[in-house]
Formats: structure tokens, C-alpha cells, sequence
């Protein structure tokens, strides 16, 4: 069984996470008894960035970016994304699942639903940020671009109500 989870910076996501490795994957793997089976199991934990835009002003000039701040974003960009993975294998490492981390550029719901399909899983996991009805019209939903666009089962996971500061950044320490 392969299955992607998408991961941000969100608590939401974690709690996804930990939600499908408990809920989902350990079942399977206590159920299991051959090993064979057991390696069936990989889970794939991919992070999307955002790549950097520079902005171009229709009444004003045009505003490049040097290299260096290009790095400089990038190096930002990674060290979140390692934060992000480091918690997130963690909770993985403890059940014994074999897992692979990626970290990717570009439109988060298109990468997510392309890497998807590349490889080939068998269940796309979400988490719900919880946005309102205006919010999602307006800012758009990952969750429910892949449910329409994914090739795949999507499993949406939201936290319950009284998980609490679900909106609040996870920190971003790297072990």
C-alpha cells in the first residue's frame, strides 16, 4: 500500500498525519504478520514551496531579484521543509514504516495531484485547514482541488473542534 500525506506548516497537517498512522497504518501493520507485507507499506511525506515570485508593478518599474536573494529564500525553503520532515519522520520511524520524504516547488494542489500520479498511490491524504466558506471561494482549497483532480482516493482529515490553535504556525526547529 503506498500513501501520500501532504504536509505545510500548519498543526492541521501533523494531526493528519498521526491520524492516518494510528487510525489507518497501524491496523495494517498489527494485522500483518509476514514482513513481506509489512514492507508493502510506504508512505510518502511530500512538502510544497511556494516558488518566489517577483513582482512586476503595471505603473511603476519592474523589480528583479539578484541571485543571493534568490538562494536566500530557497535556503529559507529548505530549512522549513526539514523542520516539517524531521517531526513528521519521526512519528513514521516509531511505527517501523518505511517512508520518503520529497520537498517540491511549484502550485501546491497541482504538484501534490501530478506526484500522485507518478507514483502510482493508493490513498492521497489532506488536512482540512478549516477555512471558511469566503476564504476557501476566494483563496481556493487544496483539499478540494484534489479531491476533483486526483486520480486516487483523497482522505480529508479534520482535526476535531477542541484542537486547539489549529491555525497557529508549527515551529520551525530542525533537530
Amino acid at each position: 500500500m503506498k500513501v501520500m500525506i501532504a504536509l505545510d506548516e500548519s498543526k492541521g497537517s501533523l494531526y493528519a498525519l498521526n491520524w492516518v498512522l494510528s487510525n489507518i497504518l497501524k491496523p495494517i501493520i498489527t494485522t500483518t504478520t509476514a514482513a513481506e507485507e509489512q514492507k508493502e507499506v510506504l508512505v510518502y511525506l511530500v512538502h510544497v514551496n511556494l516558488p518566489f515570485q517577483t513582482y512586476v508593478y503595471p505603473a511603476g518599474p519592474v523589480v528583479y531579484t539578484t541571485t543571493s536573494v534568490l538562494e536566500s529564500v530557497k535556503q529559507a525553503q529548505d530549512k522549513i521543509s526539514a523542520g516539517i520532515f524531521a517531526r513528521a519522520l519521526k512519528s513514521c520511524e516509531e511505527m517501523k514504516i518505511k517512508t520518503e520524504a520529497l520537498a517540491m516547488r511549484g502550485e501546491p494542489k497541482e504538484v501534490i495531484c501530478q506526484l500522485a500520479e507518478q507514483k502510482h498511490v493508493d490513498l492521497l491524504v489532506v488536512g482540512s485547514r478549516g477555512l471558511g466558506m469566503l476564504k476557501r471561494a476566494f483563496l481556493g482549497s487544496v483539499s478540494d482541488y484534489c479531491t476533483h483532480h486526483a486520480h486516487c482516493p483523497v482522505l480529508i482529515v479534520k482535526p476535531p473542534k477542541e484542537f486547539t490553535n489549529m491555525h497557529e504556525q508549527v515551529p520551525q526547529t530542525t533537530a
